[in-house]
């Protein structure tokens, strides 16, 4: 398991969970602790990133529009591949596309 590395570029990697395994219930608290964690003045860009990309298009769009009924306009962009991206044909992650096959900067968690 890894985790994207912003170090390099300034910036740092912020955990909040969206949905709870086992049953994915959605964290009621989702987009206040995104707010809290960023600071409540950011004005973005913000990058969502999970997995496979699926859950983080949901996360990015509750945000969003969470701020805009706040009058914020701030970008929030999902990385569609996610972190491992696609199954392969072997029925793995991690090797054909996404944050760490496309060769972004990550570090083992």
């Amino acid at each position: 398991m890894g985790v994207p590395d912003l170090e390099e570029v300034g910036h740092e990697t912020v955990f909040v969970e969206w949905a709870a395994f086992p049953d994915m219930s959605i964290n009621p608290r989702f987009v206040a602790e995104v707010l809290e964690a960023v600071g409540g003045g950011n004005s973005g860009p913000l990058l969502f990133l999970c997995r496979s990309g699926a859950r983080s298009l949901r996360a990015a769009a509750a945000v969003h529009d969470h701020l805009s009924r706040d009058g914020r306009n701030v970008t929030c962009l999902n990385v569609a591949e996610g972190f491992e991206g696609d199954l392969d044909p072997q029925g793995h992650r991690g090797g054909l596309n996404g944050w760490k096959a496309r060769g972004l900067a990550w570090r083992q968690s």
